[in-house]
């Protein structure tokens, strides 16, 4: 990175453009240093005059150059006398490189012939008109992708070091183009919704360009629209004292108007200006699940749910809830519809299963981070709380048409925040409950099938041929299933798999099967009956595989933890489990994964508690399970932090995990497999298994650090630890309280996080257990600093370091080595500050570990810059920050923004300071608790006061005030000192 240019943002690539016509290969660019290519070869340019010349040719599309005018662009109004042969000297040399059919001379002057799409500057001009002419059509995402392209063709400077009159005028001119594109692609930015990204550019723009009154306009918008409306409202301050100063005048009207909308909360400017305006996504979302191929029936449900959801394009919202019992099509009908609705919804569908009649509902605000990152919202953007991420939502859809599925909702309460707001989208519901507490909903209460519907049903699975010469039969078995879908599909995919039973065989079976089970109520016969015909049916080893597949918690599993399951090999378990699925008994939820029914999940788990002999084996299952999580988590630690001895002190397993070959596709498991791997440790917290399941955790503590799992990572840690205490398990409990005091101090509660390191620590002595006796004291030294206990500090980190070298623990040493580090950096020590992080730093690299030798970056560009060795310190933090985002260590990630911006300062660079520290404040969100934020907005003001930006500054000094006061932070000590001389003034 540039350090005189701020973060580091992801631009298209600068291109070198292509084409040409009568210049053959010829390519030639101004937007940056002025060259040219033939083919891939560069060609020499020569001289700044020479390079003068091609720039004056190059510029007039085209058209011939006199002499005169050659001159005058050279120049200007103060010639030499031998201007005229220096200018035929330099268009000889450049016909050489050229060619002549591409310079040419013509009535005394000069020109160059080539294709449009040979100099970048023209490419720049055809796509500034196809942005135009797309945003003229509505197609915001295309304007703005096309506006990106465009300026990726920018290298810097334009002209850089062509000297001349003309050239510095065509300098300025290509400039201020490329400010106005910019101002364009912002302006289209916030159309789309993407304001909490575009504050940092905006601020950094302002101090650029402090009297463009324009890009204050949007700057005041993005903020405000990112529930910032004090410093909106001081961007305004600021730029009137501003253009009072500078200029004698005041804002122009259309700013002190937009001042007066933010003072009323104008819910008009919150949302996007144009309501067709699309939300930012790369990609409309497509969730819903396939139709299934044999639909039967339930015509007037269609038309009437159909009807109901094309009125979404109009002017209301449609809601439509179906209810009914387990089994009877909710689902298979909501989705049928919704596919014939697409067409009504062309912005796309949104599907969940919200697992409503399981024993953990999912939780809204899950669902919402999941719905946001499908519709194009980054992880960085996403907020924490429920009310902040449903009203992102909702005006992430607003001018869209989305048509959201919401499937086996528990309640209304739960669905509630999951509805869009607004007209052109609508909900589609599937509930075992009636909707009546859901306003504005429409309520549909699905019954069996009608005999005629149920018989059409069976006949398309079974056959016509074989239904046909046994009608009466069939009309029995339909009858036996109750009319009810799903007992129909299973009796009949048993039947088609069967081709020697007769359809009266079916019936006389199922027959008996209700005799049986007479003490059931209908509807439960109905369905149970079936269960118990298509697992009758089956083979010893596919019943096996569906009594132990049902008995893990996840909402789905994978072929490899199924395989794990039930002891056998990936292939064998995949053809069991692909049979399951050809008999209606099992899901397939996507390539290489299966779910249960949620009804066929309690069956299967009653055959097994009534079938599975020995019953031992049930629990031998799951603990075959719990092996594979914990061994494959393991393994994705020991990949991620080599040498760490942590997956030494685990729990053995007698069952392997997968390995990888690199460590993305480590982390890509440990996210795809995160619900169900937190599932298995909260199942697993009984007796035989809680050391194993608190092992589990401990390995996946990554999660701990993702905005989207930190939430359940922590019920776990939860659920484990109150496990650990009943069953009277102390080193359980120790490594369980460990967890949760990572979990405290990642979200900023340090006095939580330090009580529960030092319980673990008195644990961890009752049993002798080296892993946490070793990280809780490394955890106290660093929250001790955090809180400015330095010697409480300095005495757990040098307790940690003894610890983690009894233990043989070289990458916990260096962990110690650099917290001390900061302890020593802290009391003023900077010198043996650097020495120790770099000895942390050394014994990393020894290690090949990128992600913790991140960290020992990190604390050596702390100890750096306050040495003001800044040039050093950048580079150590840049080096640190490509590793988190690497490694989707988002808190990491945005704690180094921070410190990056804390170096900008140090060298006055205060435009570059707020841009990083505006970056900061967008990746943290939701994480890293109020402390941290604190230390980011104190920065962030210092930085806005060093850009002029004085309103600004004391709203974020006044927040971040508010932040330490509550918490009661020594910090708030020097924000008061900042925000005195200001309120003085």
């Amino acid at each position: 990175m540039d350090r005189d240019h701020g973060p580091r943002v992801r631009v298209p690539e600068q291109r070198v453009p292509q084409g040409g016509e009568s210049g053959s290969s010829l390519r030639f660019a101004v937007l940056g240093p002025v060259r040219a290519w033939r083919g891939g070869e560069a060609l020499p340019s020569g001289s700044p005059q020479q390079r003068a010349l091609l720039t004056a040719l190059l510029l007039r599309d085209g058209r011939t150059a006199t002499a005169a005018e050659l001159i005058d662009a050279f120049w200007g109004e103060d010639p030499p006398s031998q201007a005229l042969a220096t200018i035929r000297t330099y268009a000889s040399r450049l016909r050489k490189i050229l060619g002549q059919d591409t310079l040419v001379s013509e009535s005394g002057g000069y020109a160059i012939r080539i294709g449009r799409d040979a100099l970048d500057v023209t490419l720049a001009q055809d796509l500034a008109a196809e942005a135009e002419k797309a945003r003229a059509a509505g197609d915001r995402q295309q304007a703005r992708a096309l506006i990106n392209k465009l300026l990726g063709l920018w290298d810097g400077e334009a002209l850089a070091s062509v000297p001349g009159p003309y050239a510095e005028n065509q300098r300025t001119r290509l400039e201020e183009w490329r400010l106005q594109l910019t101002e364009t692609r912002l302006d289209l930015d916030l159309e789309v919704g993407c304001h909490a990204e575009a504050v940092s550019e905006l601020t950094a723009l302002t101090a650029a360009h402090p009297l463009r009154e324009r890009l204050r306009e949007l700057l005041m918008v993005a903020l405000y629209r990112s529930g910032r409306q004090a410093e909106a409202l001081a961007v305004y301050a600021d730029t009137r004292r501003l253009l009072a100063e500078e200029l004698g005048v005041d804002p122009r009207p259309e700013l002190a108007q937009l001042q007066q909308r933010i003072l009323t909360a104008d819910e008009e400017l919150a949302r996007p200006a144009d309501e067709s305006a699309p939300a930012p996504a790369a990609v409309r979302p497509a969730q819903l699940p396939a139709t299934v191929p044999d639909f039967t029936g339930r015509a007037s449900f269609v038309r009437e749910l159909g009807d109901r959801l094309a009125t979404a394009e109009a002017s209301v919202m449609a809601v439509s809830a179906l209810a009914g019992i387990g089994g009877v099509g909710k689902t298979t009908l909501a989705v049928h519809v919704a596919h014939e609705a697409r067409p009504h919804f062309p912005d796309g569908q949104l599907y969940v299963d919200l697992q409503g009649a399981g024993a953990r509902a999912a939780e809204p605000e899950t669902v919402l981070g999941a719905f946001l990152r499908a519709l194009g919202t980054p992880d960085s953007s996403i907020p924490d709380s429920l009310d902040e991420r449903a009203a992102l939502y909702r005006s992430t859809l607003d001018g869209r048409r989305i048509l959201v599925l919401l499937d086996n909702a528990h309640d209304a309460a739960q669905i509630r925040p999951l509805l869009p707001g607004t007209a052109g989208c609508a909900a589609l519901v599937t509930s075992r409950v009636r909707m009546v507490d859901l306003a504005g909903a429409h309520l549909v209460d699905l019954d069996v099938m009608s005999p005629e519907e149920a018989l059409q049903l069976f006949t398309r699975i079974v056959g016509d041929e074989r239904v046909t010469s046994e009608r009466e039969a069939a009309l029995d078995v339909v009858a036996a299933c109750g009319f009810l879908p799903l007992a129909i599909r299973i009796a009949a995919s048993r039947l088609a798999a069967r081709r020697t039973w007769t359809v009266s065989v079916l019936a006389a079976k199922l027959a008996d099967e209700r005799r049986r089970l007479d003490e059931l109520q209908a509807g439960d016969l109905a369905v149970k009956a079936t269960f118990e015909l298509g697992y009758g049916q089956l083979e010893p080893a596919q019943a096996r595989a569906f009594r132990l597949l049902g008995l893990a918690d996840g909402p789905d599993i994978s072929l490899a933890a199924a395989a794990a399951l039930l002891n056998l090999e990936a292939h064998a378990a995949e053809d069991l489990l692909e049979s399951l699925v050809d008999t209606s008994l099992l899901e397939s939820a996507a390539p290489g994964r299966y779910r249960y029914h949620d009804l066929v999940r309690l069956y299967a788990r009653s055959c097994a508690e009534r079938d599975e002999q020995p019953p031992v084996e049930r629990e031998l299952a799951l603990s075959r399970l719990l092996d594979f999580y914990l061994a494959t988590a393991a393994g994705v630690y020991a990949q991620e932090r080599p040498g760490d001895r942590l997956v030494d002190h685990l729990e053995s397993t007698e069952h392997e995990g997968l390995s990888f070959t690199d460590r993305h596709s480590a982390l890509d498991w440990l996210y795809t497999e995160a619900t169900n791997l937190l599932a298995c440790v909260c199942q697993a917290s009984r007796p035989a298994t809680l050391r194993r399941a608190v092992d589990l955790l401990y390995a996946a503590l990554d999660l701990g650090e993702s905005g989207a799992n930190s939430k359940q990572y922590e019920a776990a840690a939860l659920t484990v630890r109150e496990a650990s205490r009943n069953c009277g398990d102390p080193r359980a409990e120790g490594r369980a309280v460990m967890s949760l005091a990572n979990v405290h101090q990642l979200a900023g509660r340090f006095d939580h996080a330090d009580r529960e390191a030092q319980e673990a620590l008195r644990l961890a002595g009752m049993v002798d257990d080296p892993l946490p006796a070793c990280w809780a004291s490394n955890a106290r030294g660093i929250i001790a600093l955090y809180q400015n206990r330095h010697a409480d500090g300095e005495d757990f980190l040098t307790q940690a370091i003894e610890a983690f070298r009894s233990d043989g623990n070289r990458p916990g040493e260096a962990s110690a080595l650099c917290n001390l580090s900061r302890i020593h950096l802290a009391t003023g020590r900077t010198k043996s500050a650097i020495t120790l992080a770099r000895s942390g730093i050394e014994i990393y690299d020894s290690l090949g570990h990128a992600l913790r030798g991140a960290n020992g970056r990190y604390a050596l560009g702390l100890a750096l810059t306050q040495s003001m060795n800044l040039s050093a310190a950048t580079d150590q933090l840049n080096e640190a920050l490509d590793v988190f985002r690497d490694s989707r260590q988002r808190l990491w990630e945005g704690m180094t923004l921070f410190r990056l911006a804390e170096v900008e300062i140090a060298s006055g660079r205060s435009a570059q300071a707020a841009q990083y520290s505006e970056s900061a404040l967008t990746v943290l969100r939701g994480i890293g608790g109020d402390w941290r934020r604190g230390n980011v907005l104190t920065v962030l003001g210092r930085a806005l006061d060093g850009i002029g930006q004085t309103g600004r500054a004391q709203v974020c000094w006044r927040e971040a005030l508010s932040i330490y006061e509550e918490l009661g932070s020594p910090e708030a000590h020097d924000v008061r000192a900042l925000l005195t001389p200001a309120s003085a003034a």
